[in-house]
């Protein structure tokens, strides 16, 4: 199932996309796209229902963040190797993580804002691991039956204030809509490897980012059971897993996002974004 969320900020409703990729209205079955929606008892009653019996969406609506009412949202940093060259760092021995504020999240196509001040603003198209079963000491072998589902993560950053400002990367990374996510949460038994999909990110036309989740360090699975040794994991959480190389820091010199420019971004499997920079 490809599950979304549509309408303007803050009142989005539930929705499904079909096979012939129209919109259909979940909100007769469930009152949003949240961590209790994402439990395997609801999204198996969910996956009974003949898409026809929904009510067809009108229109183009605005697309929000795939998840609402997310509880936290935990990124993985240097998660592959060719990114933490570019970056200047070391390979991690274990996984490095942050957490983005659930205010950063935004729809994969609202505008991204340039922070006041902001000098050296950044992309990363990153897969997204949506929770939908609480995983607290999870062994490595059964992690990925947490999993509801996987999407996008921009994992939107501004490098000065990452690395240049002191104390940890979290200022860097928590401005408002530095994570847009989406467009739709692609349940879990649609994705047959999560560590076989290709993903690109494209700033005005132009393709810095062509990669696989092949490569990355550490795998879904790991990361799963990592994490949850540190913090439970609650259905709605999601896990943004790292980035390929290509980002604007690694580019020579470096090039980073100004206002009135486009990016564009997807994964094999969980659509595309499209993103506006704007000034604030």
């Amino acid at each position: 199932m490809k599950l979304l969320r549509v309408g303007q900020p803050g009142r989005e409703t539930p929705a499904l996309l079909d096979s012939q990729g129209r919109l259909r209205d979940l909100s007769r079955q469930v009152p949003d796209i949240t961590g209790a929606t994402l439990q395997p008892e609801t999204l198996d009653r969910l996956r009974r229902i003949d898409p026809e019996t929904l009510p067809e969406i009108p229109g183009n609506p605005r697309i929000g963040a795939c998840v609402g009412a997310v509880g936290k949202m935990v990124c993985v940093g240097l998660n592959y190797s060719d990114h933490a060259a570019e970056s200047g760092m070391a390979v991690p021995t274990e996984p490095v993580l942050f957490l983005k504020p659930s205010s950063s999240i935004c729809g994969p196509f609202d505008d991204v804002e340039i922070p006041r001040g902001a000098e050296k603003t950044d992309w990363e198209v990153e897969l997204g691991v949506v929770i939908g079963k609480t995983a607290k000491y999870v062994p490595e072998e059964s992690a990925l039956e947490h999993v509801a589902g996987y999407c996008i993560v921009n994992d939107v950053s501004e490098r000065a204030y990452q690395l240049e400002r002191g104390g940890t990367w979290d200022k860097g990374k928590g401005h408002d809509t530095f994570a847009p996510t989406g467009p739709w949460l692609v349940t879990a038994d649609e994705i047959e490897d999560p560590q076989d999909l290709a993903m690109w990110l494209e700033v005005d036309g132009k393709r810095f980012q062509d990669g696989s989740t092949r490569t990355m360090i550490f795998g879904v699975a790991h990361l799963v059971s990592y994490i949850s040794r540190f913090m439970s994991l609650q259905p709605g959480d999601i896990i943004s897993t790292g980035t390929p190389p290509g980002v604007g820091l690694g580019q020579k010199p470096p090039l980073y996002l100004r206002a009135g420019q486009t990016m564009r971004l997807g994964i094999q499997g969980l659509g595309e974004q499209r993103q506006r920079t704007v000034e604030i």
